[in-house]
Protein backbone atom coordinates (compact mmCIF):
# COMPACT_ATOMS: atom_id res chain seq x y z
CA UNK A 1 0.00 0.00 0.00
CA UNK A 2 1.35 3.62 -0.45
CA UNK A 3 2.37 5.15 2.10
CA UNK A 4 0.83 9.06 1.90
CA UNK A 5 1.95 10.41 5.33
CA UNK A 6 5.07 10.21 7.70
CA UNK A 7 5.11 10.53 11.47
CA UNK A 8 8.78 11.61 12.48
CA UNK A 9 10.03 11.37 16.06
CA UNK A 10 12.02 14.76 16.89
CA UNK A 11 15.11 14.06 18.74
CA UNK A 12 17.54 11.69 17.54
CA UNK A 13 15.55 11.71 14.16
CA UNK A 14 15.23 15.28 12.53
CA UNK A 15 16.79 16.93 15.71
CA UNK A 16 20.44 16.45 17.50
CA UNK A 17 19.27 17.61 21.10
CA UNK A 18 21.91 15.48 22.68
CA UNK A 19 24.53 17.88 23.57
CA UNK A 20 21.93 20.34 25.01
CA UNK A 21 20.04 17.82 26.89
CA UNK A 22 23.00 16.53 28.50
CA UNK A 23 24.61 19.84 29.28
CA UNK A 24 21.46 20.61 30.93
CA UNK A 25 21.11 17.25 32.80
CA UNK A 26 24.96 17.49 34.01
CA UNK A 27 24.24 21.27 35.08
CA UNK A 28 21.68 20.33 37.50
CA UNK A 29 23.56 17.34 38.51
CA UNK A 30 26.56 19.62 39.56
CA UNK A 31 24.32 21.51 41.03
CA UNK A 32 22.49 19.06 43.67
CA UNK A 33 26.15 17.28 44.09
CA UNK A 34 25.51 14.12 42.14
CA UNK A 35 27.99 12.66 39.70
CA UNK A 36 27.20 13.36 36.34
CA UNK A 37 27.11 11.12 32.82
CA UNK A 38 29.46 11.45 29.76
CA UNK A 39 27.63 12.72 26.72
CA UNK A 40 27.84 9.65 25.05
CA UNK A 41 25.78 8.09 27.88
CA UNK A 42 22.90 10.25 27.35
CA UNK A 43 21.79 8.82 23.81
CA UNK A 44 20.59 5.91 26.44
CA UNK A 45 18.88 7.97 29.05
CA UNK A 46 16.74 10.21 26.48
CA UNK A 47 13.67 8.74 24.63
CA UNK A 48 10.96 8.50 27.14
CA UNK A 49 10.07 11.18 28.95
CA UNK A 50 11.43 13.36 30.71
CA UNK A 51 10.35 12.02 34.09
CA UNK A 52 11.93 9.20 32.71
CA UNK A 53 14.99 11.06 32.01
CA UNK A 54 15.68 12.51 35.70
CA UNK A 55 15.02 8.98 37.23
CA UNK A 56 18.12 7.34 35.29
CA UNK A 57 20.58 10.15 35.61
CA UNK A 58 20.13 10.50 39.74
CA UNK A 59 21.70 7.82 41.50
CA UNK A 60 19.85 4.93 42.50
CA UNK A 61 19.83 5.95 46.44
CA UNK A 62 18.04 9.28 45.58
CA UNK A 63 15.36 8.41 43.55
CA UNK A 64 12.94 9.13 45.69
CA UNK A 65 9.96 10.91 44.89
CA UNK A 66 10.47 14.52 46.40
CA UNK A 67 13.92 14.28 44.78
CA UNK A 68 12.65 13.65 41.34
CA UNK A 69 10.19 16.15 41.31
CA UNK A 70 12.67 19.05 43.02
CA UNK A 71 15.73 17.73 40.13
CA UNK A 72 12.80 17.54 37.30
CA UNK A 73 11.85 21.05 38.21
CA UNK A 74 15.29 22.62 37.96
CA UNK A 75 15.79 20.36 34.51
CA UNK A 76 12.86 21.99 33.21
CA UNK A 77 14.20 25.82 34.02
CA UNK A 78 17.71 24.51 32.87
CA UNK A 79 16.92 23.01 29.42
CA UNK A 80 13.95 25.42 28.78
CA UNK A 81 17.20 28.40 28.87
CA UNK A 82 20.15 26.37 26.87
CA UNK A 83 17.72 24.02 24.50
CA UNK A 84 18.61 25.36 21.49
CA UNK A 85 22.26 26.54 22.11
CA UNK A 86 23.61 23.46 20.41
CA UNK A 87 20.64 21.82 18.62
CA UNK A 88 20.51 21.96 15.11
CA UNK A 89 18.54 18.96 12.13
CA UNK A 90 20.70 16.23 11.48
CA UNK A 91 22.62 16.49 8.09
CA UNK A 92 20.78 15.86 5.46
CA UNK A 93 16.86 16.41 6.54
CA UNK A 94 16.48 19.96 5.28
CA UNK A 95 17.10 18.89 1.69
CA UNK A 96 15.11 15.33 2.55
CA UNK A 97 11.72 17.76 4.03
CA UNK A 98 12.35 20.29 0.95
CA UNK A 99 11.50 17.17 -1.57
CA UNK A 100 8.68 15.62 0.75
CA UNK A 101 7.28 19.21 0.79
CA UNK A 102 7.61 19.16 -3.07
CA UNK A 103 6.33 15.63 -3.53
CA UNK A 104 3.47 16.55 -1.46
CA UNK A 105 3.65 14.28 1.15
CA UNK A 106 1.84 14.98 4.54
CA UNK A 107 4.16 15.04 8.04
CA UNK A 108 3.70 15.49 11.47
CA UNK A 109 5.76 14.92 14.42
CA UNK A 110 5.24 12.76 17.51
CA UNK A 111 7.72 13.26 20.72
CA UNK A 112 8.16 12.16 23.89
CA UNK A 113 9.50 15.63 25.01
CA UNK A 114 6.98 18.04 26.82
CA UNK A 115 4.47 19.39 23.99
CA UNK A 116 5.51 22.84 24.66
CA UNK A 117 8.90 22.24 24.43
CA UNK A 118 8.42 20.19 21.14
CA UNK A 119 6.56 23.23 19.71
CA UNK A 120 9.22 25.65 20.32
CA UNK A 121 11.90 23.49 18.56
CA UNK A 122 9.64 22.81 15.64
CA UNK A 123 8.65 26.47 15.39
CA UNK A 124 12.24 27.45 15.70
CA UNK A 125 14.57 24.77 13.80
CA UNK A 126 11.70 23.32 11.56
CA UNK A 127 9.65 26.32 10.45
CA UNK A 128 10.02 26.57 7.47
CA UNK A 129 8.50 23.26 6.36
CA UNK A 130 4.96 22.23 7.45
CA UNK A 131 4.03 19.41 9.40
CA UNK A 132 -0.16 19.09 10.13
CA UNK A 133 0.44 17.70 13.46
CA UNK A 134 3.06 18.27 15.94
CA UNK A 135 2.40 16.55 19.38
CA UNK A 136 5.06 16.04 22.10
CA UNK A 137 3.99 14.41 25.54
CA UNK A 138 0.83 15.50 26.98
CA UNK A 139 -0.20 14.32 30.76
CA UNK A 140 -3.63 13.21 29.64
CA UNK A 141 -2.13 11.17 26.68
CA UNK A 142 0.07 7.95 27.46
CA UNK A 143 3.50 8.77 26.15
CA UNK A 144 5.40 6.19 23.56
CA UNK A 145 5.68 3.12 23.04
CA UNK A 146 1.65 3.67 23.84
CA UNK A 147 0.28 4.09 20.45
CA UNK A 148 -2.49 6.47 21.15
CA UNK A 149 -0.68 9.68 20.25
CA UNK A 150 0.33 7.88 16.81
CA UNK A 151 -3.61 6.94 16.36
CA UNK A 152 -4.68 10.29 17.23
CA UNK A 153 -2.51 11.85 14.10
CA UNK A 154 -3.70 8.81 11.92
CA UNK A 155 -7.52 9.94 12.84
CA UNK A 156 -7.03 13.65 12.13
CA UNK A 157 -5.71 12.91 9.06
CA UNK A 158 -8.27 10.50 8.06
CA UNK A 159 -5.86 7.81 7.60
CA UNK A 160 -5.49 4.31 7.87
CA UNK A 161 -2.49 3.78 9.75
CA UNK A 162 -1.43 0.96 7.44
CA UNK A 163 -1.35 4.23 4.89
CA UNK A 164 1.20 6.14 7.36
CA UNK A 165 5.13 5.51 7.54
CA UNK A 166 6.39 6.04 11.03
CA UNK A 167 9.77 7.09 11.36
CA UNK A 168 11.96 7.28 14.88
CA UNK A 169 15.33 6.40 15.71
CA UNK A 170 14.60 4.16 19.15
CA UNK A 171 12.94 1.07 19.66
CA UNK A 172 10.59 2.60 21.61
CA UNK A 173 9.65 4.29 18.52
CA UNK A 174 9.47 1.06 16.58
CA UNK A 175 7.35 -0.15 19.01
CA UNK A 176 5.13 2.63 18.86
CA UNK A 177 4.32 2.45 15.02
CA UNK A 178 3.60 -1.46 14.98
CA UNK A 179 1.56 -0.86 17.82
CA UNK A 180 0.03 1.87 15.89
CA UNK A 181 -0.28 -0.21 12.58
CA UNK A 182 1.88 1.94 10.95
CA UNK A 183 5.11 1.25 8.80
CA UNK A 184 8.17 1.21 11.13
CA UNK A 185 11.33 2.71 9.79
CA UNK A 186 14.24 2.84 11.77
CA UNK A 187 17.07 5.38 11.43
CA UNK A 188 20.74 5.10 12.12
CA UNK A 189 22.14 8.49 12.42
CA UNK A 190 20.34 8.87 16.07
CA UNK A 191 20.65 7.77 18.97
CA UNK A 192 19.93 4.34 19.28
CA UNK A 193 21.78 1.25 17.25
CA UNK A 194 20.44 -1.51 15.16
CA UNK A 195 19.99 -4.00 17.23
CA UNK A 196 17.38 -2.11 19.03
CA UNK A 197 15.56 -0.95 15.98
CA UNK A 198 15.61 -4.24 14.49
CA UNK A 199 14.28 -5.60 17.79
CA UNK A 200 11.28 -3.37 18.21
CA UNK A 201 10.27 -4.22 14.67
CA UNK A 202 11.71 -1.93 12.76
CA UNK A 203 10.96 -3.38 8.53
CA UNK A 204 13.80 -1.13 6.93
CA UNK A 205 16.81 0.71 8.22
CA UNK A 206 18.11 4.16 7.13
CA UNK A 207 21.48 5.04 7.27
CA UNK A 208 20.96 8.50 5.36
CA UNK A 209 17.81 10.55 5.33
CA UNK A 210 17.56 10.30 2.14
CA UNK A 211 17.03 6.59 1.67
CA UNK A 212 13.87 7.30 3.13
CA UNK A 213 12.85 9.07 -0.41
CA UNK A 214 13.62 5.49 -1.70
CA UNK A 215 11.37 3.65 1.16
CA UNK A 216 8.47 5.58 -0.12
CA UNK A 217 8.74 5.12 -3.94
CA UNK A 218 8.87 1.32 -3.34
CA UNK A 219 5.67 1.61 -1.53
Amino acid sequence: MKRRAIVFDLDGTLLNTLDDLADSGNCVLSRYGFPTHPIDEYKYIVGEGIHVLIRRILPEDRRDQDTIAEVTKAYREEYGRRWDAKTKPYRGIKQLLDTLTADGITMGILSNKPHELVLKCVAKLLGDWTFDVVLGQREDVARKPDPAGALEIAEQWGLSPSQIAYVGDTGTDMETAVAAGMYPVGVLWGYRAREELLSGGAEVLLERPAELLEVLAAG
